[in-house]
């Protein structure tokens, strides 16, 4: 099925709009409110429609190139655990889901597709937004799964864990089937980055890519208030320490041949990976810029949706579409 089109919100550093891409959709509008972001956008797709505005703000009334598209999506922000529901920025994230299926009712998309933690599909803390959505949408006859996904099940080097939501229009679709995993071994750390480690010389870049043979843990950016450039919080630290990574903060270059390599001496003895090679482990293309500052440029690779992910959602709704055409035609 050809001419497939999405609008996309809470674009981010574009994970989620590249994989809808290679699955066949073109961008009719993204958005998003981080300025890095966007220049991240605009820099890698100079041709694509990126708005920079909060979604909060957005009126697809000023923007009509975005109604009756085949896909709404939106990688948001993600919504906390009911241990952090007091702090006072807490609801954000819920103002912006809820905001997010109010579009629905202006772009009437076939389909609409929200990501984010694996506790939006499966918990119940999250039971008000479910009777939520399905308050607004089923009356316009969307039906709706809600399923989990690993980001290590599509070749991505990283065990991060999806929620997602797909709300399909009954009567402008087929059956929607869950993305099949695409690989059977897990890409490791080891595999993913040992190329990029040996670039400059580093003689112990073999030796450490064999002892990173186990995927990522989930990387997190952390937001604009809290949290810096670091790979996540302890737990993740000590997994990334026994494959000989130093997790409280990222390098701002590969190791050179001088670099000694000798976790025995602590955080000092351990390699730390770039921004670039987090953009590697989340499975963006080493073409892909990243813009901003450090700090900036790893939240938004920690945030982002892993093309490959992407990707194969695009392809799941692809074929729903396209099972819905064959209906018709044949009709």
């Amino acid at each position: 099925m050809s001419g497939l089109t999405f609008v996309d919100v809470c674009s981010g550093a574009g994970g989620l709009a590249l994989g809808l891409e290679r699955a066949g959709f073109e961008p009719r509008l993204l958005l998003d409110d981080d300025e890095d972001a966007v220049t991240t956008l605009r820099t890698n797709r100079p041709h694509w429609n990126v708005l920079h505005t909060d979604l909060l703000e957005f009126d697809p009334q000023d923007h009509p190139e975005s109604y009756d598209v085949d896909l709404l999506s939106a990688g948001l922000p993600r919504v906390r655990s009911s241990a952090t529901v007091a702090r006072s920025d807490s609801r954000v994230e819920e103002r912006l889901l809820k905001a997010t299926v109010y579009l629905v009712h202006a772009i009437k998309p076939r389909v609409l597709l929200i990501e984010n933690v694996p506790g939006l599909a499966d918990s119940d803390d999250h039971q008000e937004f479910h009777d939520f959505a399905r308050d607004e949408l089923a009356h316009l006859g969307y039906r709706f799964s809600w399923f989990v996904l690993n980001a290590v099940d599509f070749g991505v080097p990283q065990n991060r864990k999806q929620g997602i939501l797909m709300a399909l229009k009954v009567d402008r679709t087929g059956a929607f089937h869950e993305p099949m995993p695409t690989v059977r071994e897990p890409v490791t750390v080891g595999a993913a980055l040992g190329p990029s480690m040996a670039s400059r010389g580093w003689s112990d870049a073999v030796r450490w890519a064999a002892q990173a043979s186990r995927p990522a843990p989930t990387l997190v950016g952390g937001s604009k208030n809290r949290g810096g450039a670091d790979l996540g919080p302890t737990g993740a630290k000590n997994t990334w320490a026994t494959m000989g990574v130093n997790a409280g903060s990222l390098g701002d270059e590969i190791p050179g041949s001088d670099f000694v390599w000798d976790p025995a001496l602590g955080r000092d003895g351990m390699v730390r990976i770039t921004v670039e090679q987090a953009a590697l482990l989340q499975s963006f293309p080493p073409s892909w810029e990243i813009s901003g500052r450090k700090t900036s440029r790893y939240r938004q690779v920690g945030h982002a949706t892993p093309p490959p992910v992407g990707e194969a959602l695009g392809r799941a709704v692809a074929e729903a579409l396209e099972a819905d055409s064959a209906t018709s035609a044949a009709g």
